[in-house]
């Protein structure tokens, strides 16, 4: 438990105390969300908060590297995804670059040994995908990476469900009698949490999509690697259940653009917070029943598991 604290401290307070600095590097490169048609904030705010939660989890994270290539891995492949993200808050870049640089960081990821190996057959035995794993990998990590992304739509909103998540991954992985897994989550967590103090409404700075991209990178990543281990029913089900917000979500947006033939990248306010907002809730009304939302997939995943439906 010491361990836990001690990690989660450094991450929390090297957060917070950067994402100050991080906020006034933003608006000195230009890298700046102002106020237009689809914006719900009525003026000029920061958007680099990816590196601020970057530094605050290398931090912490810095003290499991040891002789473990996973962790090394993990934190290489998120590198990648920072620094995509930091290009586009400033820039702007392709949905294709984005595309092609978040594959090239699952394959650092898998390269590094952390890969989906086999999916559980709920009748009997095992599916084991062989050279499968490889695709079947970078298409989980890609496809959470931007359903967290795509979540990002209120002060709060990501950073509140991402840290849901990787709280309930910790608790998990602890459970299944895994150690590296949890101690990042909650080094991660604390390092959300330290930049949810100025990211929650009315927010001083958001995460951009250097912050967005990266934590949902982070938690489809921990999220293979926690399931590496102990895994007997239906390996995805826990996962897809924590993450239910940004997965749902993102399947109602491809589906709604497909059917109204639109490109699937081609925002809309039609998410879930737009839907709410539109229904008379407040912002903060919002952003917190999401996260209630959120919490009860958590317990049914947590319940499911100390059941055995699952693990």
């Amino acid at each position: 438990m010491q361990q836990y604290l001690y990690l989660f401290g450094i991450a929390f307070l090297v957060a917070l105390f950067t994402t100050p600095l991080v906020s006034r590097l933003a608006f000195s490169i230009g890298a700046l969300d102002k106020p237009g048609k689809r914006k719900i904030h009525d003026r000029i705010i920061p958007r680099l908060g990816g590196p601020a939660v970057f530094l605050g989890f290398l931090a912490a994270a810095a003290l499991l590297l040891g002789d473990d290539q996973r962790v090394v891995g993990l934190i290489a492949g998120g590198t990648v995804i920072l620094l995509l993200g930091v290009a586009d808050d400033i820039r702007g870049i392709s949905p294709k670059t984005k595309l092609l640089g978040q594959t090239v960081a699952a394959i650092i990821v898998i390269i590094s040994g952390i890969q989906i190996q086999l999916v559980s057959n709920p009748f009997n035995g095992y599916f084991y995908l062989g050279i499968l794993g490889v695709p079947f990998t970078i298409f989980w990590i890609v496809s959470v990476t931007n359903a967290v992304n795509l979540i990002d739509g209120l002060d709060g909103l990501a950073s509140g469900v991402s840290v849901i998540a990787l709280l309930t991954f910790a608790l998990i992985a602890h459970q299944m009698g895994q150690t590296t897994v949890p101690l990042l989550s909650i080094a991660l967590a604390g390092a959300v949490l330290g930049f949810l103090r100025y990211n929650f409404f009315p927010a001083k700075i958001f995460l951009g999509d250097s912050g967005s991209m990266f934590l949902g990178f982070m938690i489809s990543v921990l999220a293979v690697y926690g399931l590496l281990k102990g895994i007997t029913v239906v390996a995805f089900i826990v996962p897809i259940i924590v993450l239910g917000v940004p997965i749902f979500d993102t399947c109602f947006a491809i589906f709604r653009r497909f059917r109204a033939h639109k490109p699937i990248f081609q925002a809309d306010k039609k998410h879930i917070h737009h839907r709410l907002l539109s229904r008379g809730l407040s912002h903060r009304q919002t952003v917190l029943v999401i996260y209630g939302i959120s919490v009860f997939f958590s317990m049914s995943a947590l319940l499911i598991m100390r059941t055995g439906l699952v693990f």
